[in-house]
């Protein structure tokens, strides 16, 4: 019997909260570490679903390893050659998660919270993602990586040394997954001969890359729907600011719906029980780290957005009337600000070979004053770069290249102030707009689910696969709007 039979009889054969399940999470917990009957590939599937019983089996599952006197990094790297962390992003984010609870238990003087554990173990992913992987550009220095932490110890510092010593550790041997080359593949294989016998269900599911759990974009079937309505879009920069070419440019009417922090473009009107197509998922946009504003260069046509991704893709989108653009405009920021997990590691510090942080995917786990805390602290940090920045500019007799390269970091630098001012100033004004009553109640709390906004329907489910280029360099969009 394959183990995702097994894991469906099991669950489907206990009824949650009763000793029998605690009982039998204890057995698969200990199958599932000891490998009897399962492969490392199918670990993280057994631990990271968002049900009880699946909670249960992951805490069972951590009492297998004792953290205690061991570094975070020490015991980072004893967890992930246990298996392979695979899966849909939050899946694997709560393995993290489970982790992270596990790692506190045993050392809670090392961290003050468990919060923290899993805001370093975040750090520490996407820190060797920066280091290690096939990137373009200067890698992170321990300075950029300290500073980019500033205040996210629940409002504090984390200990300098603790970070120096974390980064040394990271850089020194990058962080391994214990998986067989044949595993993955027969995993991936399993995968898709399950996608095609289920072709009847809702939905579309897809195969992150494995490689890191926040760059993949994935879609909460529970997220609310934010705002619906019909939009015309234009292509106007691809990835990194490069711009579009003339072909692709054409304007074309979607029916938009902002569901989570995804944007589908649908060409036909939403219905709840309709499944999102191919191109559906082609068309979707995703808004972390998102910022629309209206499009003041662009004279052609009334009532146009901007919309500059995450991956610094621009689009823009004309609306049905001036109200309605800044609708969008409003629920698009306010999503991406309330949202948007914190941007660390970064890499703005002073260099010759710019390039932009990676930015996680993953919805942030702070309560909305912890939230606007963190984008004040980003705030500060960018305007007092970029003063930095042009208090310094060029010398006339420097080649083009490095002229360029400076203008390129405070192209970035000013986008950054805007981004952050916009994020900072709606979570003063607060969101009452687009919370209420028991919402807004759960948005104060922290949670690694997705949000639940004024709900007005659900969507099919889906993931989208996130572009992950947005550490290398870029291109600033052309001022002016053809």
């Amino acid at each position: 019997m394959g183990s995702t039979e097994r894991l469906k009889d099991s669950t489907d054969a206990l009824h949650n909260g009763n000793r029998g399940d605690q009982d039998a999470a204890r057995r698969l917990a200990r199958r599932l570490f000891h490998l009897e009957g399962f492969r490392r590939s199918d670990v993280a599937k057994h631990l990271g679903k968002n049900n009880e019983f699946s909670k249960m089996v992951a805490e069972e599952y951590l009492t297998f390893f004792d953290f205690t006197g061991m570094t975070l990094d020490q015991s980072l790297r004893s967890f992930l050659k246990a298996f392979a962390l695979m899966g849909e992003t939050q899946e694997r984010e709560r393995v993290l998660i489970h982790f992270s609870n596990r790692y506190h238990k045993c050392n809670p003087t090392t961290v003050t919270s468990q919060d923290g554990v899993h805001c370093l173990t975040c750090a520490l992913m996407l820190l060797n993602t920066d280091l290690h992987g096939h990137n373009i550009g200067k890698k992170m220095t321990c300075q950029e990586f300290i500073n980019n932490l500033d205040g996210l110890n629940e409002g504090q510092d984390f200990p300098k040394e603790l970070l120096k010593a974390l980064y040394n550790s990271i850089k020194n041997e990058k962080l391994e997954w214990a998986i067989d080359g044949d595993e993955l593949k027969k995993s991936f294989s399993e995968l898709a001969d399950n996608k095609t016998e289920n072709t009847h269900t809702k939905g579309i599911s897809r195969i992150g890359s494995g490689s890191n759990p926040f760059l993949d974009i994935s879609h909460d079937p529970n997220a609310a729907v934010y705002k619906t309505g019909f939009l015309a879009r234009k292509i106007h920069a691809d990835t990194d600011g490069k711009k579009t070419p003339r072909g692709k440019r054409g304007w074309k009417t979607f029916y938009a719906v902002l569901k989570g922090m995804i944007l589908y473009l649908q060409k036909d009107e939403y219905k709840p029980e309709k499944s999102l197509s191919e191109e559906d998922l082609k068309n979707a946009i995703s808004i972390h780290h998102a910022l629309a504003m209206k499009a003041m260069d662009y004279e052609k046509k009334p009532n146009v957005l901007k919309l500059k991704t995450a991956d610094w893709r621009v689009f823009l989108f004309q609306a049905q009337s001036s109200e309605e653009m800044d609708s969008w405009i409003r629920k698009i920021n306010s999503v991406a600000a309330i949202f948007s997990a914190p941007s660390f590691p970064a890499a703005i510090g002073s260099q010759r070979k710019f390039s932009r942080p990676l930015l996680p995917a993953t919805t942030t786990r702070m309560s909305q004053e912890e939230q606007l805390k963190s984008h004040e602290a980003k705030l500060k940090h960018v305007s007092t770069e970029l003063a930095e920045h042009r208090s310094y500019p060029p010398d006339k007799k420097v080649k083009a290249k490095e002229v360029d390269e400076y203008r390129l970091k405070e192209h970035y630098l000013e986008f950054e102030e805007t981004r952050y001012d916009t994020y900072v100033k709606l979570l003063k004004e607060g969101v009452k707009e687009l919370l209420s009553g028991k919402e807004a109640d759960a948005v104060l709390k922290k949670s690694q689910s997705s949000p639940s906004l004024n709900q007005e329907s659900q969507p099919a489910t889906a993931k989208v696969k996130r572009n992950t280029s947005e550490r290398k360099d870029y291109r600033p969009e052309t001022p002016k709007v053809t």
